[in-house]
């Protein structure tokens, strides 16, 4: 695999980072992983856009876009993910300084690594729907952020993992917010119910891509959360995410989601979705 890291596309075994890289010591940084769908990246602009503010949010400055699309482009090409999908992943870290909890002054050059890898389909996921799990949202208080220090969700995802589930779903005061890679989204008499994109979620791509093909769809949309009590009494549900797509859930926890199969909301959603990146 060829990947790139500040300025050069090499092999990944010969990628190195400094011990004193922030990114490294403290999970200062942030990320993006745009989906690549026969060559051609997905929302790729929303993507760019997303990393910025999420740069700025940690007082970065951000590069261009047409270089870090450049960059993405090249990357499929020297690994021959041209054809098929594929994912990118890009990640900025503020770079290499002495151990000290602030900021380093003057700022130093921040460090940049992505690479691309070929991506799965989860087809029978997909057609069948998969099982969560709920847990404590134990995370900070700025999740519209897209940084890199993400142990809260890799040990919610870990729980999942060890209860058998697909993915774990974050409860904060009350309500669900998302999932730990994954926007969560529910549908109670034909109406579609999403987490306002507010500090408490990240807002996916899909996410915002699922509200436009739902105005095409004449499917209403309520930017209200799902309170924790209401979960059982969803028609269906939903995983809206880079690596999910459209995901049907039919279980949370022990218990069935509307009949135990993905509904015709989610259903149309998903066609609308596969139609839309395969254009």
């Amino acid at each position: 695999m060829v990947v790139f890291l500040n300025g050069q596309f090499l092999p990944r075994e010969e990628a190195r980072i400094s011990p004193d890289d922030r990114g490294f010591l403290f999970g200062d940084g942030v990320y993006e992983v745009v989906r690549s769908f026969s060559g051609i990246l997905f929302r790729a602009a929303a993507h760019w856009e997303r990393l910025n503010k999420s740069l700025a949010a940690i007082g970065m400055e951000s590069p261009p876009h047409r270089q870090v699309q450049d960059i993405a482009e090249a990357l499929l090409e020297k690994n021959g993910l041209r054809g098929g999908e594929a994912t990118v992943y890009v990640q900025v870290s503020r770079g290499v300084a002495p151990r000290r909890h602030s900021y380093p002054r003057p700022a130093v050059p921040p460090t940049v690594y992505a690479f691309a890898a070929p991506f799965a389909i989860p087809r029978e996921e997909w057609k069948a729907g998969i099982r969560v799990i709920k847990v404590p949202d134990l995370r900070w208080g700025r999740c519209d952020i897209k940084a890199t220090s993400l142990l809260p969700n890799v040990m919610a995802s870990e729980q999942a993992r060890g209860a058998g589930a697909h993915e774990a779903i974050f409860v904060r005061d009350g309500v669900v917010t998302e999932g730990s890679h994954s926007n969560f989204a529910g549908v109670r008499d034909g109406t579609l119910l999403t987490h306002p994109a507010d500090e408490h979620i990240l807002n996916g791509i899909t996410r915002l891509v699922v509200l436009e093909l739902s105005n095409r769809l004449s499917i209403p949309v309520r930017e209200t959360a799902v309170s924790e009590s209401d979960l059982p009494e969803l028609d269906e549900a939903m995983l809206l995410g880079t690596t999910n797509d459209v995901m049907p859930v039919v279980r949370i926890n022990d218990w069935t989601i509307g009949r135990g199969q993905p509904g015709p909301v989610t259903r149309r959603l998903q066609q609308a979705f596969r139609e839309l990146v395969m254009q």
